[in-house]
């Protein structure tokens, strides 16, 4: 099943020159409050938590497979999941999406 391949990457507390590298500090910002929300990424999301904390859950999936991330990780979230987002740590972030279109 193609569901499966939607996989979520994290990698924990990234050095400082893959931070400046991808240029992170000016990618737009986003935040939201704890609590429980529905999405879906229509394309491939990289973010990076400046705090928080989340558990994602895929559509469809149990309770128990959940993909856990926090302040200080670096996120590729892939385009075409369906998910909920458990955040149970006020999340502040910077994020960017992949553009499908070749330059």
């Amino acid at each position: 099943m193609a569901e499966n391949s939607l996989r979520i990457v994290v990698e924990r507390n990234p050095s400082e020159s893959k931070l400046s590298e991808l240029n992170i500090k000016c990618w737009p910002k986003w935040g939201c409050s704890p609590g429980k929300y529905q999405l879906k990424f229509d394309a491939e999301e990289t973010c990076y938590l400046l705090r928080g904390k989340v558990r994602v859950y895929r559509k469809g999936s149990s309770t128990a497979e959940y993909v856990e991330f926090g302040a200080g990780d670096l996120v590729i979230i892939p385009k075409g999941l369906s998910c909920v987002w458990d955040v149970s740590v006020a999340v502040d972030k910077h994020y960017k999406f992949e553009c499908s279109s070749s330059h």
